[in-house]
């Protein structure tokens, strides 16, 4: 899931996917009961698809570059 959500290009998009991957995997990090797994399972896959057709279309009508990510590529690099 977060292979594919950088694929948006949209930054505001891909920030938001991001943060919601990484706080529902934290979120659930101690669920032990086989069928709550199972569910979470099936809702992952569920996200996964509707990333994976946002990303697409990210890519077909992309915008150009925000300014926070042009400062942000040059603090990577410093």
């Amino acid at each position: 899931m977060l292979k594919e959500s950088k694929q948006i290009t949209e930054y505001n998009f891909r920030m938001y996917y991001l943060r919601r991957i990484k706080d529902a995997f934290k979120e659930n990090k101690n669920v032990t009961d086989t069928a709550q797994v199972q569910t979470l399972t099936e809702k992952a896959k569920k996200n996964l698809d509707v990333l994976k057709r946002q990303a697409l279309i990210s890519q077909m009508y992309g915008s150009g570059k925000l300014v926070i990510e042009s400062q942000a590529a040059r603090n990577k690099s410093q």
